[in-house]
């Protein structure tokens, strides 16, 4: 019986990271101290003024852990792979991934190209960005394509010069063609040098050359030169306006506001390179409005930059940060060099942050106005739904199934969670049909519910820590009819769970028209609440079993083991895929049947049954 109190004695003076668990053992918060002592303590304090949410994460603490380090900037990196690792209930939890898309000119190599990218690396590339979207790093390539006659293609230069005739670009005068070994490096480097600098927004230059041009193309008559130029000053004019100069210096910074309510939180960012805004994010945190704005300040940089793949040498922040010493040699170890974090008190930058945290308001009173039209507006729907199923309580976890396949192949299922009427996307899951080689959506059905309650009985057997599985649902809904509903009963009876499980039914245009259950259908046309929570529900389902079935497809054709064998090709591929529907299959055939496929002879055949029977 792990006992608190006791605990509390053991803890060291020292720093290091803490791992809070509830009762079910599943880690519900991480932090770092800079004594393990002193801070996990005061979470017990009863004199201690905690904060809402920090209450209630108390009262589930059942146990904790902790890991000494050897200083606070290892804990604080330690701390920052655990709640990745962990995404913990009452950490403050970034909901998206993504990678920030750069440019990347690749300098490093003779004759270099300009080419999108979303990891930065030591390589002796240069790099620009992050930009805020592929639409903005895309509109800047194709400016600077119209710009610059660049190389494009991916040929190995000096390695294949004069190994191929020049490509249309060269004929349309886009491409100055190092591929045929007429360029001169030395001034193909120089036009390069030109578009690092248009990159790092230094404009005037090179506007002023083209207009020139412009100008003298004009009074040689050559008008259909000049309106070329006048476009390109055109493009360089369009791509200005959309990167406004924020600053004179000139220098890389991200600049970081914030804007709360009673409520909610919204975490502004704007990416200024060269003194320019070159794209901004902001970030809303459910509950969290009423935090301090210094701790969530703190935990959004950590999480932010822990998975950014450039750090500038400058962070503008609104308000100073208790450990911003600790994060700030963190991120320098990080970076390569020294990267402050900088909380102006006056000039150019306060009216800056100022900005920022305005732009972070409107973005928190957007969010708020999208809130207030939706108004929770499956809430009648889900009400509904209890009312039509005949539920002692409304159903707050839902799960919907569906199964998608090509013909025989790629049989896979899709697990979808709704969770008071809204998606619970960390809830999903997909699985993919084992038990089976041929089309039988009742069978699959059958073993997707099998494996599901078969892993929920093992987690709970086994107490497993972060379940995935563990909860189950207060309702099942199966994309199909009576059928369908039959057979997925089976196996809830068999695991003796007492769930009701309702069938989602389409019309003849595959659109939601009923609910199946207890052998009756109930038509949704007059139950436009109810209709329009099963038809999100049913699409939802589907859109993610057909997701997983396409990827797994686009797998199968790009590589296999049937590309490992000598004389397959993808003409032969994808005959034997087709004529057999799966690789298994073929691994299956002996020779006389794989020779029944079009294109395979005798001795290719041999080649393909010896391949999977080799020792």
């Amino acid at each position: 019986m792990f006992d608190i109190h006791e605990e509390l004695k053991k803890l060291p003076d020292k720093p290091g990271v803490y791992i809070m668990k509830d009762a079910g053992g599943m880690v519900i918060y991480v932090g770092k101290a800079v004594v393990l002592k002193n801070r996990v303590r005061q979470y017990f304090h009863q004199s201690a003024n905690h904060p809402p949410k920090v209450q209630a994460m108390v009262s589930k603490i059942s146990e904790f852990e902790y890991i000494v380090t050897d200083s606070e900037v290892e804990a604080l990196m330690l701390e920052c792979n655990l709640i990745k690792k962990y995404r913990p209930k009452y950490n403050i939890l970034l909901k998206d991934d993504k990678n920030y898309p750069y440019i990347k000119v690749t300098m490093n190599e003779e004759y270099p190209r300009i080419l999108k990218t979303r990891r930065v690396e030591r390589d002796g590339a240069k790099y620009f960005g992050p930009y805020s979207s592929n639409l903005a790093v895309n509109d800047t390539i194709d400016t600077l394509n119209k710009l610059f006659p660049v190389k494009t293609c991916g040929k190995r230069l000096p390695k294949d010069i004069g190994k191929a005739r020049p490509c249309l670009n060269y004929y349309m005068k886009q491409c100055l063609a190092p591929c045929q070994g007429e360029v001169n490096k030395e001034e193909y480097h120089e036009m390069m040098k030109k578009i690092c600098s248009f990159l790092g927004g230094q404009y005037e230059e090179i506007l002023n050359d083209l207009k020139t041009q412009m100008a003298d193309a004009s009074e040689q008559l050559e008008f259909e030169k000049a309106a070329q130029l006048r476009n390109k000053i055109s493009s360089i004019a369009q791509l200005s306006e959309k990167q406004k100069v924020l600053s004179a210096d000139g220098q890389d910074r991200d600049i970081i506001g914030f804007s709360g309510d009673a409520s909610d939180l919204c975490i502004q960012i704007f990416f200024v390179r060269n003194g320019r805004v070159i794209g901004r994010e902001h970030y809303i945190f459910e509950g969290e409005g009423n935090e301090d704005t210094g701790y969530s300040l703190s935990t959004f940089i950590k999480q932010f930059y822990n998975k950014v793949q450039h750090i500038p040498s400058e962070i503008v922040i609104q308000q100073e940060i208790e450990d911003g010493e600790t994060i700030s040699q963190w991120l320098s170890g990080k970076r390569g060099n020294k990267v402050k974090l900088r909380v102006p008190v006056r000039g150019e930058l306060v009216r800056l942050v100022k900005m920022v945290s305005q732009n972070a308001d409107i973005s928190l009173k957007l969010y708020k106005d999208r809130l207030k039209r939706e108004d929770n507006p499956h809430k009648e729907g889900i009400n509904q739904l209890k009312k039509v199923l005949e539920l002692e309580n409304a159903p707050r976890r839902i799960e919907a199934y569906d199964i998608s396949n090509t013909g025989s192949s790629e049989i896979v299922a899709s697990m979808v969670v709704f969770i008071d009427g809204k998606p619970a996307r960390q809830e999903y899951r997909k699985f993919k049909i084992k038990s089976i080689e041929q089309q039988n959506d009742y069978a699959s059905m059958q073993e997707t519910l099998y494996r599901r309650f078969l892993r929920a009985k093992k987690e709970k057997d086994e107490n497993t820590q972060n379940p995935k599985f563990s909860e189950l649902p207060d309702l099942i809904l199966v994309d199909g009819g009576t059928a369908h509903v039959n057979a997925a009963q089976q196996v809830a009876d068999e695991f003796e769970y007492g769930m009701l499980i309702a069938g989602m039914a389409k019309d003849s245009r595959h659109r939601t028209k009923s609910l199946i259950h207890r052998g009756e259908e109930y038509e949704l046309s007059s139950n436009m609440p109810l209709l329009r929570l099963i038809t999100e529900i049913q699409d939802e389902t589907h859109r993610v079993a057909v997701e997983y079935n396409r990827r797994l497809r686009a797998k199968r054709y790009t590589h296999s083991e049937l590309d490992d064998i000598n004389g397959i090709g993808e003409a032969r591929k994808k005959a034997l895929l087709k004529h057999f529907k799966s690789l298994a299959a073929v691994k299956k055939a002996d020779i006389h049947k794989l020779q029944e496929v079009e294109g395979i002879n005798e001795k290719v055949a041999a080649q393909i049954y010896n391949f999977f029977r080799k020792a």
